[in-house]
């Protein structure tokens, strides 16, 4: 290889591509139309202010008018309004915020609220700042802390031989410095920074300010208005370097945190509008452009975008009147051009004539991977993405410069309803600003992300130059002139270039030279049936010739005149250079639908893709290209039947870089999964390849029946996988050679068909049956089949327990005032034990673009209204992993109608539980097998078209999951083949994005109520001898047992003194006493009593007799269980009665001992001896432990208190701990945290302390 010179000038032109788009050449030709006075919404992760290229455009104007976050995670509630008191406010984090006397309020009120810093940081970010902090604020302070624990350990141990009671609980306490250091080492889980936030009004617009001190001293914080007023940002910190905007909603009682939610918003914009001044070099395709910023990434949701932040955002758009939208997202959809999420964008499309630019998707090589909205709606220019030389060398530093060409997983038209799917192409790759919170500048990306902005940037330039020179294009227009102005490149197929790469220069002067032209602002819409082209792919299909009606139709800019619609009258030439497509000639078409006739004859076209255009041509005007497209795609698939033995094999295929073989096969009837073997002839050549294969089933995306692989083929090496196919449909099969992937090679590969077909889709088992059955045939060829059923979770339906509908606020109105609503449903679940969940709504789930509602976003908390985490459309990518406890379920659907709304009041909601052990059931044979549980199926080999029934028995009711009842149900997979490949393609799902993930043969299994539980024979005995009771006598007891439970209702001794009299033995009329007492509002002043109730309850337990019970491990008496059950009464009565004691003997004492004096003021001390408390405390505190370990939780609170007396404050904390395990409450949060701030662990108790306001929240976060 020749050497390169070392002072060899640098590629700069290919880090961010404008030579092969004609933007280069355009602005040396017109260097001031670099995109002046064009407005670009970019909608993705949010725009970094502060990052480079991103402060002013080329004439000097503020670069990004607005920055705004339509999702809603960066909302804080600042409903809470207070007014300080001596130049201080209580933060809800608990911190006391000082007022800076500068701060200008006249009201003197301020809105407050509390934000958690890792609820809205990008993942990236959190991730470097919990492994920082951990370094700094964590590591150094415990290390100290244990080695000093260990320290006094030692010494300890080395001093210390034979223990007295006291040493030993001194040694205990020792012990626990240690263990309990360890333990939160364990633990350790970073809160992150916690933010008091503060809103108002100083007399002339709102203002706000976050406390980035984290210690209350404002003084040093940012104070900032909406960010549309004054441009104005500010950082979270230096080792964050997060730049921060806000903008205030609803007077103040909402705050909207702005920040990006990943690099890539940032990148996007850069490509599109970067400006730098001292490098013009790294300038950004259109410099001299704005930016709309708005963030459609839903943090909590890991930028996912979501109906909400779209809607929202096409909203602003359309108020800040933008020229142009990039988008830079995008999903698969089940079905194109249709759904609320599209009607907005084509709204602001053809109504505000917004040009909307968006990525067609990088789900390639396959045809029809295109997404939504890029490649599958009508107003939206979806763009491609190649790869030049320049960029190769550039920005990929590969060691030799291949040819242009596409990327491998651009993605690929046409659309499932026939439309092109691609528009225009653009470089893919670019090396740009990333935000400053990345640690870096620039840094590289690829994607059609990255070729959208870069044609989205062209496209300002042309509109730029056409503004300043008084031309206004409409939508329609600008986007003929690119498609008939792009240069297709060479070998690239239409399905992946679309009409070709766009270029600039030739787009502007195509718009100059026709803007005068009657047709120049017209659009047109094709319909085909309810199709947008002709695509005919299946089998049936291309059987024999077919007819299509096809309607053409004028579409005006909004607010033409009516004079001009009635005048227009085009006399258009049809043509069509497929000699198998005929279609009439010409077509006089004035202000309707009119149609005509194209008939598309397959029969006799050659095995595999074919592709055709029917243009529509202005005979007057014919050098201005076709005004509309009717684009026809047909597929002849290759048959495989018996006569190929089911197979087909290429031998000696040549493959480039980047070279791509597509194979379009008809799946044999009978067929469910196919097995691909590829060997590589190559000795020096190791290769990568993309194998993807894809079956388009109709109402379904094509992510539903896709199998994907990106694989590594060593030299002279070979590999096999499986995927499942769809018998009698043409399934897509593409092996292509990676862009990148260097050299060239020889590879031979065959695709082998297997046919195990069950007669059902999906198996449904219901438990009552007893035996449920199943048919197995082998169409195609011998197969081992050895079925088995796994079940791995269950499902646990909920309907709502409240539904709330209101209309929404002011980011929530759509043009013409037409106002949003929401319904809020609450659905509440219990977790029986730890375990990974996966909520979604059934009805809802796995839409998106092509919902009818405006979102669907679901918010989960626990008990204590502590967000646990978020979902939308797709919610196998939203599982949690839950402790056991109660959760609550908050469910948004948004929508222009309340009425639909009203309709979802009883919507139900599912939560699926991870089963910790797989679930296997019994197959049988025959019947008689199943009935009697003998003799399970083994493997058997089927020959071709025969076929085996089996017999499924139910799970033993000792199986069933915990919590699991009727109307619940278990979910699995049934897997028939027993060759490897055959199982794997059995569970085969694209590995690329898990948004479609299914089981191939889903099984069902439906629970029935469980058995009924025998009576206890003891208690019925005990009625027995009930009966034989005095009435009177009944009658007095049954008054008794009345007027206790009404003891603890009332304040007064008065029934306690009544009954005593009469019940002085009774038991529970002393326990209810005694927990009278200790529940009473003025506690603390009735301690001791408290003390004399509970040594009355105590000597009336014959604590001999329960001790001897409690020793005995069979009881023969015929009363043995009503003896057993009043013994475990006493017993429970006992520990309470000690533990309530000991509680109020150590109260006494931490009231004696505390230093303020407050509680001794209230009630006289004189009767209370320190040294005789101690000494009963102490008592109580062995005697306890004779019946009940220290650790039970009945006891917890005993235990820390006496610990607390005996300021052991280890042994404190170790209870406080399991007490808070127990109950978690911010109270018990609390303590633990005085306890580690006593043993002088101040790095714990400042994290626990950051944990408060994120595990005990007010309310539940908004959405």
């Amino acid at each position: 290889m020749a050497a390169h010179p070392a002072d060899e000038s640098f590629p700069f032109h290919g880090l961010l591509p404008k030579k092969e788009t004609g933007a280069a050449s355009f602005l040396i030709r017109y260097p001031e139309y670099d995109g002046r006075g064009v407005l670009i919404a970019i909608l993705d992760t949010g725009v970094d202010p502060g990052a480079p290229g991103m402060q002013i455009t080329s004439d000097g104007k503020p670069k990004i008018v607005d920055i705004i976050d339509s999702t809603g995670s960066g909302d804080v509630d600042t409903s809470t309004v207070v007014e300080p008191k001596d130049g201080t406010i209580p933060g809800l984090s608990g911190r006391t915020l000082k007022i800076p006397v500068t701060w200008k309020n006249p009201s003197g009120k301020y809105h407050i609220g509390v934000k958690n810093g890792f609820e809205f940081f990008p993942k990236a970010l959190k991730e470097r700042l919990q492994k920082e902090r951990r370094e700094k604020l964590w590591d150094p302070a415990h290390r100290a802390a244990l080695a000093e624990a260990c320290r006094k350990q030692e010494e300890f141990d080395s001093t210390h031989t034979n223990l007295s009671q006291a040493e030993k609980l001194l040694k205990e306490e020792l012990q626990c410095h240690t263990e309990l250091l360890n333990s939160l080492e364990k633990k350790y889980n970073d809160p992150g920074p916690v933010y008091d936030c503060l809103v108002w009004h100083d007399g002339e617009t709102w203002r706000a300010c976050l406390d980035t001190s984290e210690c209350g001293d404002l003084g040093c914080c940012t104070v900032l208005r909406n960010y549309k007023e004054a441009q104005e940002h500010a950082s979270l910190g230096n080792s964050e370097m997060l730049n921060y905007s806000v903008n205030v909603y609803e007077e103040g009682s909402i705050l909207c945190i702005v920040t990006s939610g990943g690099a890539h918003g940032t990148h996007v914009a850069s490509i599109a509008a970067g400006y730098f001044p001292e490098e013009p070099e790294r300038n950004g395709v259109a410099p001299g452009a704005q930016i709309l910023a708005i963030k459609i990434g839903d943090t909590r949701l890991s930028t996912m975008e979501t109906g909400t932040g779209l809607i929202r955002a096409m909203i602003e758009v359309i108020k800040y009147k933008c020229d142009l939208v990039n988008y830079s997202y995008g999903e698969a959809t089940h079905w194109p051009n249709s759904g609320r999420i599209c009607e907005v964008i084509n709204e602001a499309v053809w109504k505000h004539n917004v040009i909307y630019v968006s990525s067609a998707g990088n789900n390639g090589p396959c045809l029809s991977t295109v997404g939504c909205p890029g490649g599958t709606t009508s107003s939206v220019i979806g763009v491609g993405a190649y790869v030049t030389p320049d960029m190769m060398t550039a920005e990929y530093s590969l060691r030799e410069k291949l040819p242009a060409n596409q990327y491998t997983w651009s993605s690929r038209g046409p659309t499932i309803d026939g439309a092109l799917g691609v528009s225009i192409s653009a470089p893919g790759g670019a090396i740009a600003s990333v935000p400053n919170w990345t640690l870096r500048g620039t840094q590289l990306m690829n994607g059609t992300s990255m070729s959208s902005p870069n044609a989205c940037g062209g496209i300002a330039l042309v509109l730029s130059g056409l503004k300043s020179n008084g031309i206004q294009p409409t939508a329609f227009a600008v986007r003929r002139a690119l498609e008939n102005t792009a240069v297709k490149m060479d070998d690239i197929e239409v399905f992946a270039q679309g009409h070709g790469t766009i270029q600039v220069d030739k787009a502007y002067d195509y718009l100059t030279q026709h803007a005068s032209l009657p047709t120049s602002n017209l659009g047109f819409t094709v319909t085909v049936g309810n199709h947008r082209g002709v695509y005919l792919r299946n089998p049936v299909e291309i059987s024999s010739p077919s007819d299509h009606a096809v309607g053409i139709e004028p579409v005006f800019p909004e607010n033409t005149d009516n004079s001009e619609r009635i005048s227009l009258q085009l006399h258009l030439a049809l043509t069509c250079s497929a000699s198998w497509v005929q279609c009439p000639s010409h077509l006089e078409l004035m202000n309707q639908c009119r149609h005509v006739n194209v008939r598309v004859d397959p029969q006799g076209l050659r095995e595999g893709l074919h592709y055709t255009e029917v243009c529509g041509y202005d005979v007057s005007t014919p050098n201005v290209g076709p005004l509309f497209r009717v684009p026809i795609t047909v597929i002849i698939p290759t048959k495989v039947n018996e006569s190929t033995a089911y197979e087909v094999h290429f031998n000696n295929v040549y493959f480039k870089p980047g070279q791509i073989r597509r194979h379009f096969l008809q799946v044999p009837q009978g067929a469910r999964w196919a097995e691909l073997t590829i060997t590589s002839h190559s000795h020096d050549v190791s290769s990568k390849f993309v194998l993807h294969a894809i079956h388009l089933v109709k109402q379904k995306a094509y992510r539903a029946n896709e199998f994907y692989k990106f694989s590594s083929l060593l030299e002279k090496g070979s590999l096999t996988e499986a995927f499942p196919v769809l018998e009698g449909r043409t399934v897509e099969f593409c092996i292509a050679r990676w862009w990148a992937s260097l050299g060239d090679v020889t590879i031979d590969y065959s695709i082998s068909f297997h046919g195990v077909t069950c007669s059902t889709s999906q198996l449904h088992i219901h438990a009552s049956e007893g035996i449920s059955s199943f048919e197995v045939l082998s169409a195609l060829k011998y197969e081992e089949i050895s079925p088995s059923i796994n079940l791995k979770n269950w499902v646990q339906p909920l309907r709502p327990v409240s539904a709330k509908t209101r209309s929404l606020a002011s980011r929530d109105i759509l043009p013409n005032n037409r106002q949003l609503y929401e319904i809020v449903l609450t659905y509440n679940f219990t977790q029986t034990k730890s375990g990974e969940v996966t909520p979604s709504c059934p009805l809802l789930c796995e839409l998106l673009y092509e919902s009818e509602f405006d979102s669907q976003l679901w918010m989960l908390f626990d008990q204590n209204k502590r967000l646990i985490g978020s979902g939308d459309a797709y919610p196998h990518q939203y599982s949690l992993k839950l402790e056991k406890g109660d959760y609550t379920i908050r469910l948004q659907v948004r929508h222009e109608q309340i009425c639909e709304l009203e309709r979802l009041k009883d919507l139900p909601f599912i939560v699926s539980h991870r089963l910790s052990n797989t679930l296997s059931l019994d197959i049988y044979e025959t019947h008689k097998n199943a009935l009697l549980s003998k003799k399970k199926a083994n493997t058997i080999t089927l020959p071709p078209n025969c076929s085996q029934s089996f017999f499924v028995t139910s799970l033993p009711d000792d199986k069933i999951p915990k919590g699991a009842g009727p109307g619940c149900y278990l979910t699995g997979s049934l897997i028939v083949p027993k060759s490897e490949y055959g199982k794997k393609a059995g569970q085969a799902a694209s590995k690329r994005q898990r948004k479609f993930k299914k089981d191939v043969l889903p099984v069902y299994y439906h629970l029935i109520p469980p058995p009924n539980k025998t009576k206890n024979g003891g208690k019925e005995k005990e009625k027995d001898t009930d009966k034989e009771k005095d009435v009177k006598e009944e009658f007095a007891e049954a008054m008794r047992d009345l007027k206790i439970q009404w003891m603890t209702k009332l304040d007064t001794s008065g029934l306690y003194d009544e009954l005593k009299e009469t019940f002085s033995n009774h038991l529970p009329l002393h326990v209810t006493r005694l927990q009278q007492l200790d529940s009473e509002k003025e506690r603390m002043k009735r301690l001791n009593e408290i003390v004399v109730a509970a040594d009355v309850v105590l000597s009336s337990i014959d604590q001999t007799a329960l001790a001897v019970h409690l020793t005995m491990k069979t009881d023969p008496r015929p009363d043995a269980a009503t003896i057993k059950s009043d013994m475990e009464k006493q017993k429970s009565s006992l520990i309470d009665a000690l533990c309530r004691k000991g509680c109020a003997l150590a109260d006494k004492l931490l009231r004696l001992l505390s230093q303020d004096g407050a509680a001794s003021e209230e009630v006289s001390s004189t009767e209370d001896d320190p040294e005789g408390c101690l000494k009963d405390l102490t008592d109580t505190f062995w005697e306890i432990q004779k019946w009940v370990d220290l650790t039970d939780s009945k006891v917890l609170t005993f235990a820390y208190k006496h610990a607390l007396v005996n300021k052991m404050y280890g042994r404190a904390l170790k209870y406080a701990t399991k007490i808070v395990e127990e109950k978690p409450s911010k109270e018990n949060c609390t303590n633990c945290i005085q306890l580690m701030k006593s043993l002088g662990w101040t790095h714990s108790a400042a994290f626990a302390d950051n944990w408060l306001p994120v595990m005990y929240p007010t309310d539940y976060t908004p959405f």
